[in-house]
C-alpha cells in the first residue's frame, strides 16, 4: 500500500510540473504583449547647446526610452526635477534615459551646463 502511495505522489508531482510549463507557454502565446512588451523609443539631439526637438509628445501611462545624442564637443547634463532624472552626456556620445509611465501634463527638462539655451519639455497626453 505504501508503494502505491509513492507512485501516486510521483505521478502528481510530475503532472503538476508539466502543467506549470504548459500554462507558461500558453500564456506567452495567448498574450504576446507580455512576451514582447515594446517600449517607445524617442531620439533627441543636443546641437549647439539646444535640444532638438525641444518638445516631445508621448502617450500617458507608457514607458519611454529617451536616447539623447550629444552632437556638441562639450559635455551636457540632461536634468529634470519633475521627471526625477539627471544624466551626464559627454560630448559626441549618447545616453539612454528611461521615463514613465507618466500622468498627462508637461514635464520640463534642461541642460545643466547651458540652462539658457538647452531647454525642452515632454508633453504627456
Amino acid at each position: 500500500m505504501n508503494l502505491d502511495c509513492n507512485r501516486k505522489t510521483k505521478f502528481l508531482s510530475r503532472a503538476n510540473s508539466q502543467f506549470s510549463i504548459l500554462f507558461i507557454l500558453l500564456s506567452l502565446c495567448l498574450f504576446p504583449q507580455i512576451a514582447s512588451a515594446k517600449r517607445l523609443v524617442i531620439e533627441i539631439e543636443i546641437k549647439n547647446h539646444f535640444f532638438v526637438p525641444d518638445k516631445i509628445k508621448i502617450p500617458a501611462d507608457s514607458k519611454v526610452k529617451l536616447v539623447v545624442h550629444n552632437r556638441d564637443s562639450s559635455s551636457e547634463e540632461f536634468e529634470s526635477y519633475e521627471l526625477n532624472r539627471e544624466k551626464l552626456i559627454m560630448g559626441g556620445r549618447k545616453a539612454n534615459i528611461f521615463i514613465g509611465p507618466l500622468s498627462p501634463g508637461e514635464y520640463p527638462f534642461f541642460g545643466e551646463f547651458n540652462q539658457k539655451t538647452a531647454q525642452g519639455r515632454i508633453i504627456v497626453e
